[in-house]
């Protein structure tokens, strides 16, 4: 019904617009996770493609045989509440915690720490930016966008050659007598949020400008004239307008930062194996493309699953706020 009421208030054009991005999402995600989720139901073969038929068919009997397999999920959620606590237990032994449980773990906490770091640092930059004068915009976002015009690995390259203990940094302090050994600041959690925030940051920067250059400046006016500061007015008139911003940035920053692989594995350090690298061992080292195509649906889950439900939790609040 309601698709059809839609359907009925769409003009031929509007119709249109609107189809282009949903067969952009069918062509590019959902038929590619059609077999990703076809060959996770799958079992290793040593085979070319390295992977059992799902069906067989048995021409003598007339009949279709399935084969489908479970046990890469089962064992992805093996132990799964207990390798869960531990996990999220700072204190307690994860020698006996499932190793999948774990990657998944470090790879939200990795993910969630850089989108926090990125809006806290990203938020002061965007808000300047927009109240900055009309001739400076267009050069401060250029120097906010000009890392990408240089290639991600060159950056991350830069990077180590900047951390590592034989690096500028560590060189120039013991040349100024500041230390007398270099500082471990490479391949590890330091090295890796530092690189992490410092590529994602961009994303969280651009749609914080946007939203917050569409701020009615009377709003903050009038909140003076009632007697409010400057600080009671940010937390009650520009930090609520820019939720959108903030919701947007976030989640640019926080899905890509989930399957981030290059920069884990050049600077992080084998105690920080996130679900990129494990997917790429699975699937090129250990050619086990059942196992590595179930982490990837279960990634996929973990992230289009509570984003489902914060769209379809804000879409209500705005049909309650209009009907209201």
């Amino acid at each position: 019904m309601k698709w059809q009421a839609l359907k009925s208030r769409l003009r031929p054009g509007q119709g249109l617009v609107i189809a282009v991005p949903y067969l952009w999402l069918l062509v590019l995600f959902l038929i590619p996770f059609f077999f990703v989720l076809k060959i996770s139901l799958a079992e290793q073969a040593t085979s070319i493609p390295p992977y059992t038929p799902l069906y067989t068919v048995d021409e003598a009997a007339g009949r279709v045989n399935i084969s489908l397999s479970y046990l890469n999920y089962t064992g992805i959620f093996d132990n799964f509440w207990s390798s869960l606590w531990l996990g999220l237990n700072p204190f307690a032994d994860k020698s006996g915690s499932n190793l999948y449980v774990h990657i998944y773990l470090l790879s939200i906490k990795t993910a969630l720490t850089t989108t926090l770091i990125c809006l806290l640092a990203g938020y002061p930059i965007a808000y300047a930016i927009s109240r900055s004068r009309e001739k400076w915009r267009n050069p401060l976002l250029l120097a906010i966008m000009l890392p990408f015009w240089t290639s991600l690995l060159l950056r991350v390259y830069a990077w180590m050659g900047l951390l590592s203990q034989n690096g500028i940094i560590n060189g120039l302090l013991m040349r100024w007598g500041w230390i007398d050994q270099p500082l471990d600041m490479f391949y590890n959690a330091f090295s890796l949020n530092i690189v992490m925030v410092y590529t994602y940051l961009p994303f969280m920067v651009l749609p914080l400008y946007t939203q917050l250059l569409k701020l009615d400046n009377r709003l903050l006016e009038a909140s003076a004239d009632l007697g409010a500061g400057p600080v009671k007015s940010f937390f009650s008139i520009t930090l609520p307008l820019s939720k959108s911003g903030i919701i947007a940035g976030s989640m640019l920053v926080f899905i890509p930062a989930v399957g981030e692989f290059v920069i884990p594995d050049l600077v992080g350090g084998p105690e920080h194996l996130m679900i990129g690298k494990a997917l790429w061992q699975a699937f090129f080292t250990q050619n086990d493309w059942p196992l590595a195509s179930a982490m990837a649906v279960v990634m996929v889950l973990l992230l289009v699953v509570p984003i489902g439900l914060f769209h379809r939790h804000e879409t209500k609040q705005l049909e309650g706020a209009r009907r209201g």
